[in-house]
């Protein structure tokens, strides 16, 4: 098992180069991040400080993050680059989420930041950390060489990491644009306190957590399809609040529901009709909240208690309202104290209430934002950055707000939490089965389960390779991949080239990129073109259009079509309708040798596979034959 050796990390190398966390991955930073995504890592590598011996013979590099500088933050991002050789696990069982039939590539690429590295028992001298053990890092996503990806875990700060889990996504998103990511799939079992947040953000929000992103329904497991999940969560968002009061309105549940039901209809200041109403007003209302003690941002107490302070607090808030809005306008960049100053001057004559100001405002709290304040260590000029710290997820639609609802409110943010886990369990996580056979329970129960069977997201970043970042008229581009056995076996990679090019070169580039790029073409020849049928001295834009896709034939000759292939083929043909292996898990009957699901075939998920297994097809086949042979 490769395991990354930080011993040799500790300490921060001479020379070595520090990169702001919240803009590592933007173009330009550090790379410019305008040719493939080969080209893209090659370029991003150049700039991290080279590990020896990290992992084993793998070469890995690492790169020194600056989360915040006061207090200071920071991380340390490994890079693997893991070669097929090298590999212990030579086919991608994350592929099937729906790629499953493209080529073993050459190399894949690990981007890791590993958990919790501080000072005593956690440094970084003392951490050894498994390259295959998925769940063990704050980050971990793995890119296989053609841009293909996943996102193998994000583990938040519930889980001991210092970033909170919307921060590593944010982090990831921007670094699989900037690299020029094909697309990228995960596996989303992301829970908040043992409950499922795929199920409740769909009923929030008509999308999961990762949706924030853009991560969209990829497959489901148990032959759930997209229209399947899609019409779930239309459905399981509409049902009628006062429909489901009513059914839950006897047992020994009734009062703890039906009061939280009622508790946010009064909170409310319009109507919540459906489910979907509900647990919006209530995420929304989540983050608006803070976590222990609910005072109005406006009124500023730490600062009007100063005794210096001579001015009133109405004076005192709209200088802190304009120094907001200038640091807003940096993008979370650092700025120094001078740049905010001038800026403000122009709508705060007083020179002297903005000094207090902005030596007041220096690493405190205003509203949703912190307000940074360090000396920059080369300048020794002081310098502002303020950091959004109230976004649990992405920029939400809100519903309309009363601006005064702080004071309205008697519920504290660990009583909201209470009262979602009310609802969670006893709506969602329902165990009367005389409730969730009939009735509308049974539709939520019905629902809810195939939302939580659609776990595999994919989120497409670019469509098409593109080779070169080229604005010159007198190249184009064409798309091409590889066909073996009538079936395409790459996806498409972009080629940039001149306007007179011949179908002589365009074959040489491919051939040059398919044997970098996949395992088993080291020796790939393009034999011909499927459906066109040139010589190689013609042009290539003369014969097909600027932007058209072209099918490469291959004879794979004395090639092994398993190291070819991402995902070995499984005999699967379970009851639920599943054709192929989908990530669950499964048992192969002992007979005929075919899978199924072992919830399918009710084998409970806490129960070992039996060392014996018929299926009921098997089974029924055996009871018919006779009982007295000889």
């Amino acid at each position: 098992m490769s395991q990354l050796d930080l011993s040799g990390c500790k300490k921060r190398k001479r020379g070595e180069r520090v990169f702001k966390f919240t803009m590592f991955g933007e173009r330009g930073y550090p790379a410019e991040f305008n040719g493939s995504f080969q080209e893209n890592v090659r370029a991003l590598l150049d700039f991290g400080q080279v590990e020896n011996g990290v992992c084993g013979a793998m070469a890995s590099w690492s790169f020194h993050l600056e989360v915040r500088r006061h207090p200071l933050m920071e991380l340390l991002m490994f890079v693997v680059e893991e070669p097929i050789e090298l590999s212990l696990e030579v086919h991608c069982k994350q592929c099937h989420s729906g790629w499953g039939n493209h080529m073993i590539c050459n190399k894949k690429y690990h981007f890791m930041l590993p958990s919790k590295f501080g000072s005593g028992e956690n440094s970084k001298s003392n951490v050894n950390i498994e390259l295959y053990r998925d769940q063990g890092h704050s980050m971990h996503g793995v890119f296989h060489s053609n841009g293909f990806g996943h996102l193998l875990c994000i583990n938040g700060s519930e889980f001991g990491s210092d970033l909170a889990g919307y921060q590593i996504m944010e982090f990831w998103d921007r670094l699989c644009s900037g690299l020029g990511a094909r697309k990228v799939s995960l596996k989303d079992v992301a829970e908040k306190r043992g409950m499922d947040l795929r199920l409740l953000h769909a009923v929030a929000y008509s999308k999961p957590w990762f949706g924030h992103w853009d991560y969209k329904f990829g497959r489901g497991s148990f032959n759930i399809n997209q229209e399947m999940y899609q019409s779930a969560v239309k459905a399981i968002r509409n049902i009628p609040i006062n429909l489901l009061a009513h059914q839950l309105g006897f047992g020994s549940s009734k009062n703890e529901t039906q009061i939280v039901l009622s508790r946010y209809q009064v909170l409310s200041s319009h109507s919540l009709i459906t489910l979907g109403d509900l647990f919006h007003f209530m995420f929304e209302l989540r983050f608006r909240l803070a976590k222990e003690n609910n005072s109005k941002d406006s009124h500023y107490p730490g600062i009007m208690s100063d005794t210096s302070c001579r001015w009133s607090p109405k004076r005192v808030e709209m200088a802190i309202h304009v120094v907001v809005e200038a640091l807003k306008r940096a993008e979370s960049r650092w700025v120094s104290r001078q740049h905010v100053r001038d800026v403000a001057r122009a709508y705060i004559g007083d020179t002297g209430l903005l000094d207090f100001v902005l030596k007041s405002l220096g690493n405190h709290i205003v509203g949703k934002y912190f307000v940074r304040r360090c000396l920059n260590p080369v300048t020794k000029v002081l310098e502002y950055c303020l950091e959004d710290i109230s976004r649990a997820l992405p920029k939400q639609e809100a519903y309309p707000t009363d601006h005064n609802i702080e004071g309205k409110l008697k519920i504290s943010w660990t009583q909201l939490m209470k009262d979602i886990f009310c609802l969670n369990k006893n709506i969602f996580r329902q165990k009367d089965k005389r409730m969730t056979n009939d009735g509308i329970l049974a539709t939520v129960h019905v629902a809810s389960q195939i939302i939580l069977d659609s776990k595999y997201l994919v989120k497409e970043y670019c469509d098409h390779e593109i080779t070169h970042n080229d604005d010159d008229m007198n190249k184009k581009k064409v798309y091409c991949a590889l066909i073996l056995a009538y079936n395409i076996v790459t996806p498409y990679h972009g080629f940039v080239l001149k306007s007179n090019a011949t179908f002589d070169e365009l074959k040489y580039e491919v051939e040059k990129t398919f044997r970098e790029t996949y395992f088993g073409l080291s020796n790939f020849v393009a034999m011909s073109i499927e459906n066109i049928y040139p010589h190689g001295s013609d042009l290539v834009f003369k014969t097909v259009k600027p932007d058209s896709k072209i099918v490469i034939k291959y004879d794979q000759g004395d090639i092994n079509e398993g190291l070819l292939i991402g995902v070995n083929d499984l005999i699967v043909e379970c009851v639920c309708g599943t054709k192929d292996g989908d990530g669950e898990r499964m048992v192969s009957c002992d007979i005929c040798q075919v899978w199924q699901h072992t919830r399918c075939v009710e084998i409970q998920d806490d129960d070992e596979i039996p060392i014996i297994f018929i299926c009921n097809t098997c089974e029924q086949e055996l009871s018919h034959l006779p009982t007295n042979l000889p």
